[in-house]
């Protein structure tokens, strides 16, 4: 694999919204959720608004990187303002501090390190920016196992938020723990 992960350009646009569309179809089939056709598509929409903020912003509204496999766009990872989800559910205490996430691998490249490498790219993005801590959060629960296993228990566990045993976690994550 000769894997880069760099910002992305106008020109990958049509690439990154196919790639969030596999991604999360993907990963809705995965958590059994497949059925949410809704709350698929506004996920996917969401995805696209951010990465067309980016884009429009050059990067100052929303950031993001991609890892790309020879012209294979075959993951993602941004940073942006904390979604209106974690301020609401922290009270606003965390208001004003930076999210990352989107933090997605195309299902034939799952489990070949290429998440930790974009998380890497992207603590290495925010310490240049003197940023020092994000949050990050995921209703996922396959995600959240890995989640767990790199950032410990959630500041937030939100039990049955997306309804019975279906949770939600949130992370505080000082840039430099990554």
């Amino acid at each position: 694999m000769n894997l880069v992960i760099r910002r992305p350009r106008v020109k990958d646009v049509n690439q990154l919204k196919e790639l969030f569309r596999l991604v999360i179809t993907d990963t809705f089939h995965k958590e059994g959720i497949g059925h949410l056709l809704e709350d698929m598509k506004d996920e996917i929409e969401t995805k696209n608004n951010y990465l067309n903020r980016d884009i429009e912003s050059g990067g100052k509204d929303r950031y993001f990187l991609i890892a790309q496999d020879g012209d294979q766009i075959i993951g993602t990872i941004e940073y942006g303002p904390a979604s209106e989800l974690i301020n609401q559910c922290t009270n606003h205490a965390w208001k004003g501090m930076n999210e990352v996430g989107t933090v997605f691998v195309h299902p034939n490249y799952q489990k070949r390190g290429i998440g930790n490498q974009l998380l890497e790219s992207m603590n290495a993005a925010l310490k240049n920016r003197g940023i020092k801590e994000f949050c990050l959060d995921s209703g996922y629960r396959n995600a959240q196992k890995i989640w767990q296993k790199k950032f410990g228990e959630p500041d937030y566990l939100l039990k049955d938020y997306w309804g019975e045993g279906a949770h939600h976690m949130i992370w505080r994550i000082k840039v430099r723990e990554v």
